[in-house]
């Protein structure tokens, strides 16, 4: 047999590591630091026309300082139901409404719900990291197979210890990201 019908995808691999990455990252984009941000708007959706729809899909939506969103609502008649899915969807913002303008001021963060969101950050990252070994543990299996169909020892072992380094890898850029999170939730 060829070295070749043992190769493991690590392209695959990193690509889905990547992925994990990348969900991590729009978690957090999600959370409020006391700083505003068009990222924090994104996960909300609005009933308009009858379906849901993602809150950029019915307006423009700005920051114009560093503690104010606005949303400019295209359709006068969805003013009311974008204000009520801002309600409902957990920020803990209260909107208020200049015609089709929808103003959302940022609260300075209190200490207690500063440590909170730090907490909720980590669970992010620790969701991110048992994907990134849920991939790592799907490498590792191919591995196995390839070993059990007549992979050598030596290729194994090379293999194996490229797998661990893109895992550890993308651990450490987890972890970096949960760092740079806390900080700047943590920043008065």
């Amino acid at each position: 047999m060829s070295e070749d019908e043992f190769e493991i995808d690590l392209d695959d691999l990193e690509r889905r590591m990547d992925g994990a990455l990348a969900a991590l990252k729009q978690e957090f984009s999600s959370l409020r630091t006391g700083r505003a941000s068009a990222a924090m708007v994104e996960p909300i959706n609005v009933d308009a026309y009858g379906s849901m729809t993602p809150l950029n899909q019915v307006g423009t939506v700005n920051v114009p300082e560093p503690r104010m969103v606005t949303i400019n609502v295209w359709d006068k008649s969805l003013v009311a139901k974008v204000e009520k899915a801002i309600m409902e969807s957990g920020l803990g913002i209260n909107p208020q409404t200049n015609g089709t303008i929808v103003m959302l001021p940022i609260p300075e963060l209190n200490e207690e719900r500063r440590r909170e969101l730090t907490k909720v950050a980590a669970q992010y990252a620790e969701n991110a990291r048992v994907a990134v070994r849920n991939v790592r543990r799907d490498g590792m299996d191919q591995l196995k197979k390839a070993k059990n169909d007549g992979m050598s020892e030596d290729d194994h072992k090379i293999w194996h210890d490229e797998v661990q380094e893109l895992t550890d890898a993308h651990i450490a850029k987890v972890d970096a990201a949960l760092e740079n999170k806390q900080q700047e939730i943590m920043q008065v």
